[in-house]
């Protein structure tokens, strides 16, 4: 069976599936184009609040789907185009998004499946969760965009020892080194995931999503660095909001707000 990404909408909450039977869900050429336009119909839904990005059968992203790789990857050309346009395509639109998004990670983590880890906001495992690259196995190394992510994501040292070494990682050793937010049993990892997604929900959607447009405009920066002044001239507009005084309102009335 082909693989697929799915989005499914439950409320204020986008469910976005990594499904492809029987490869542990690794992603097909088809799956990254569908990851982008996922992502693309996830940015222009304001009514979205929180998605969840998770794999099936226990698996979360095993990596590319070694299978297709002798159709394109032996020309210069070809090759370039998937990981500039196909895969760069659907990690840039997870990137590019507003809403928060929380990655569900159970089983395999590799490869492409650690890339798209990278673009969640926050991170939750399950204990027997594993992390790797092993592409130096398959002879070739990590694109540069993606290798500029990962390392900025996991951690220049993290990367060139998944790379380099070929190792895998577990789910505890991610979670010390900053990576992984939460680690949970296996068991509780539905449960953990879903009451992230419903604290998030609950939360003013318009500061999420200005605090994500912030941190990707200051991503980088030195804590004591001039800041831009597009982003200043623009930073205050929400003072007369509706969100703004109904949480303000809430608070001095003693009640929960109402977003």
């Amino acid at each position: 069976m082909a693989g697929q990404v799915r989005l499914a909408i439950q409320g204020a909450i986008g469910r976005v599936t990594l499904s492809h039977p029987g490869k542990l869900d690794a992603m097909s050429r088809a799956m990254w184009r569908e990851l982008r336009e996922c992502f693309l119909r996830i940015q222009a839904d304001p009514a979205l609040r929180c998605v969840v990005v998770s794999g099936e059968n226990g698996s979360f992203c095993a990596g590319g789907d070694i299978a297709e790789y002798p159709s394109f990857r032996f020309d210069p050309a070809s090759l370039r185009r998937f990981h500039e346009e196909e895969v760069w395509g659907g990690l840039a639109a997870m990137l590019a998004c507003d809403v928060p998004v929380i990655a569900h990670i159970e089983g395999a983590c590799m490869g492409a499946g650690l890339e798209i880890a990278c673009c969640c906001d926050i991170r939750i495992a399950g204990a027997g969760a594993r992390f790797g690259a092993p592409i130096g196995r398959l002879g070739f190394p990590m694109a540069p965009r993606e290798l500029q992510l990962v390392a900025a994501k996991a951690g220049e040292a993290t990367l060139r020892e998944l790379l380099l070494e070929g190792v895998q990682l577990d789910a505890h050793a991610l979670q010390a080194r900053g990576f992984l937010h939460r680690v949970v049993a296996d068991e509780a990892l539905a449960r953990e995931v879903e009451a992230s997604a419903q604290r998030v929900a609950k939360l003013a959607p318009q500061a999420a999503r200005m605090n994500k447009q912030l941190l990707r405009q200051l991503a980088g920066s030195a804590a004591d660095a001039p800041l831009p002044q597009e982003v200043l001239a623009k930073a205050y507009d929400y003072a007369a909001s509706a969100e703004h005084r109904e949480g303000i309102s809430a608070f001095l009335e003693k009640r929960p707000p109402r977003f």
